[in-house]
């Protein structure tokens, strides 16, 4: 698994296309062959860019669901909705369906937010109103998700 780093602020045309900044082209040269897949976001009003081979092991882990339970059916029919594959042209540019810029209320101004393994697409104004969220306590909820995690390995406990 390939960890992306970064939070990148840049512009989407009229036509949907939005031009990668260097640093985060750099960060997913290795992925640019194989393509990416585009989906929307399952939490949040953004989209998700997998680089292929993140979304095969994601799939992988949603193939083992028991299609024959209608909670699993449902679930990946929506989970899936939307999806397409996309790929990223010689220039750096990136075309954002114009489905999923409905979904994500993309306007012009947009920010690439690199999430481990992956980069969420969002509006510029929906990703600042997201991060400055008052009715999240980030030190409460930083203790609640990783407060539990012990790895002596690296001195983080």
């Amino acid at each position: 698994m390939n960890t992306i780093v970064g939070t990148y602020e840049c512009k989407v045309d009229a036509k949907g296309r939005l031009l990668l900044p260097a640093p985060l082209k750099k960060q997913l040269a290795s992925s640019l062959q194989d393509g990416f897949v585009l989906k929307r976001s399952v939490f949040q009003p953004c989209l998700e860019l997998y680089p292929m081979a993140e979304w095969t092991i994601l799939m992988n882990k949603v193939n083992k669901l028991n299609r024959f339970v209608k909670k699993n059916n449902d679930f990946i029919r929506r989970f899936t909705a939307g999806v397409k594959v996309v790929e990223i042209d010689a220039l750096g540019r990136l075309l954002v369906p114009k489905d999923l810029v409905v979904f994500a209320s993309i306007s012009k101004d947009i920010v690439l937010s690199s999430a481990v393994n992956i980069v969420e697409i969002w509006d510029k104004e929906l990703y600042e109103k997201s991060i400055d969220d008052a009715t999240i306590d980030f030190a409460d909820l930083a203790e609640d998700v990783m407060g539990n995690v012990n790895d002596d390995d690296n001195g983080l406990s």
